[in-house]
């Protein structure tokens, strides 16, 4: 049940269309690079003076013919401020719960047989941080319980926008690097903590690979883990399946994605729907 895989996300400070009021409003990169707005779309949901997430748009080519990539913004505004969920839970702890790399770079955490969700993401995006802070406990219990697992598609796009010019592929094939040990718990902290108290700025200081492996250590990990982030030897494989990635959202989307996007059964989730992951769980 492979979703789309993410594409863009709006963090891009000269392509990002701020939108007030709720919903999600949608523009398009012209040929100049200057965003141009395309649609305010109305929304049922009464905003409230509380602070927003913003899920960015996107951008990118898609790979054999320029495609174009389209911001959106979204504002997740809840009554209350944005509320953790399960707040306390903590990353992934039942050993029965399992991880595994497949061959196009998926990663897929969870127990045999459990409905799988798919998260596409890029480690440098605030809305996919922002995620990961209100949702991944809950998604984390949810796990536990055998309720769901997720396929985690990860995404490079915002590379250009990290101090490094790399960062997002260096921290794709990091969770490669982890995954592939096969501990779900490990790899449920180390995705917790590269989504939230450790993930960078957008141009500001990013984590060279030890720093990386640092934090898989951190999370559980051993040391051929470590040395595996270190060395870097999985960054052209890593490369190669987040770009395949961001392609498939592309195509599955009409050449119009954001990250975070979330798809059960191949539809993507209204992640403004604060139960949708109870909901998925049904």
């Amino acid at each position: 049940m492979a979703a789309a895989s993410s594409s863009s996300h709006a963090g891009w400070k000269k392509r990002c269309a701020s939108i007030s009021g709720g919903g999600v409003g949608v523009a398009r990169v012209g040929a100049s690079g200057r965003v141009l707005r395309v649609s305010k779309p109305t929304s049922n949901h009464t905003p409230r003076p509380v602070s927003s997430k913003t899920t960015y748009a996107l951008a990118g080519l898609a790979v054999v013919v320029v495609a174009v990539i389209v911001a959106a913004v979204y504002l997740w505004n809840r009554g209350g401020g944005d509320k953790v969920r399960n707040d306390g839970y903590g990353p992934v702890h039942d050993r029965g719960v399992s991880v595994a790399l497949d061959s196009d770079g998926a990663i897929v955490l969870g127990k045999p047989n459990a409905k799988t969700i798919d998260i596409y993401e890029d480690p440098l995006c605030p809305a996919c941080g922002q995620l990961e802070k209100i949702y991944g406990q809950e998604i984390a219990q949810q796990v536990d319980l055998g309720k769901i697992a997720v396929r985690y598609r990860l995404v490079n796009f915002l590379d250009p926008q990290s101090r490094s010019k790399d960062y997002s592929t260096r921290a794709v094939a990091a969770n490669e690097c982890v995954a592939q040990a096969g501990d779900g718990p490990v790899y449920s902290k180390y995705h917790s903590l590269l989504f939230t108290t450790e993930q960078p700025s957008e141009g500001g200081p990013d984590h060279d690979n030890k720093e990386l492996a640092a934090i898989a250590k951190e999370a559980g990990a051993d040391d051929d883990v470590a040395k595996c982030i270190t060395s870097g030897d999985r960054a052209d494989t890593g490369r190669a399946h987040a770009e395949a990635a961001l392609k498939a959202l592309n195509d599955a989307l009409n050449n119009r994605a954001a990250t975070p996007s979330v798809f059960i059964d191949g539809k993507k989730v209204d992640v403004n729907n604060e139960n949708w992951v109870l909901d998925a769980a049904k």
